[in-house]
């Protein structure tokens, strides 16, 4: 780790400091989903149509790398157009300093998506330092975190993710290199999502998912994330191996995310 992640991570641990507590498992297990129906939702979403690429669509307002995307951008409206285009699940960024996120947004969008009686799963993308957090997402009804293998060691992975399995959350690993993918195989991830954006320097390169995502075993659910802005970019996607593609700046600037989802899962 390295560069403009580690400026992240330090900063998201002076935030998260004044809340860190220690989490025993007997909270976890009061937080744990009751029924088998609502435990590890983005996997069931993400293996409902295996010949189709699913699309994990991002509320994003902004990123250190492309500067204001959508600074006014309501949370709740921008589900809406989601959903009505059968995205196969959401992410919502809770980071405020450098994506323009909420906790709040993660809330909102998680209540309206009940109201109208849709299961689809919410990823809260954050950068995931303590257990804490994992209660944090929990409580607003994230159905996913974030594991982001390059900012953590194994230890802290570890603590994360078995935090996540005691509630019945599903764990997105994120890497962006062959050793990040050794390290995360060392934990029996189910979901893998390569970034095509290295977060040390935030350029970004397809081929990271062409490179990596045949070194997987067959069983993990693939994701490629970051770069995707055309159907060909989808398309070269799932010919690399991809299951998914997780998509905000794009849709966050398109007249009609609706049609593009729908265009990529007719690919």
């Amino acid at each position: 780790m390295s560069d403009r992640l580690a400026e992240i991570m330090d900063w998201k641990r002076r935030e998260i400091e004044p809340v860190i507590r220690p989490i025993s498992e007997r909270e976890l297990e009061r937080l744990a989903r009751p029924h088998e129906s609502e435990r590890f939702l983005m996997q069931k979403a993400l293996r409902r149509n295996e010949a189709q690429l699913s699309v994990i669509s991002e509320i994003k307002r902004r990123s250190p790398s492309a500067g204001a995307i959508a600074e006014n951008a309501s949370a709740v409206e921008q589900a809406i157009k989601y959903v009505n285009g059968n995205a196969d699940a959401l992410s919502i960024l809770t980071d405020e300093k450098y994506f323009g996120g909420t906790i709040k947004d993660l809330w909102e969008v998680v209540e309206l998506l009940q109201q109208h009686r849709r299961n689809t799963p919410c990823l809260r993308k954050d950068f995931m330092l303590h257990p804490v957090q994992v209660v944090e997402a929990a409580e607003a009804g994230a159905a996913v975190i974030l594991i982001i293998v390059r900012a953590l060691d194994d230890d802290q992975i570890k603590r994360l993710y078995n935090a996540a399995n005691i509630i019945g959350l599903d764990s997105l690993f994120e890497i962006h290199e062959e050793r990040e993918l050794e390290k995360a195989l060392r934990h029996d991830p189910k979901i893998i999502g390569v970034n095509n954006r290295d977060l040390s320097r935030f350029t970004t390169d397809l081929a990271h998912t062409e490179h990596l995502l045949p070194q997987m075993p067959d069983d993990i659910i693939k994701l490629s994330e970051s770069g995707i802005f055309e159907l060909e970019d989808a398309l070269r996607a799932k010919d690399a191996g991809a299951d998914g593609v997780l998509i905000g700046q794009a849709l966050m600037e398109a007249e009609d995310p609706e049609a593009f989802i729908e265009a990529i899962h007719e690919l």
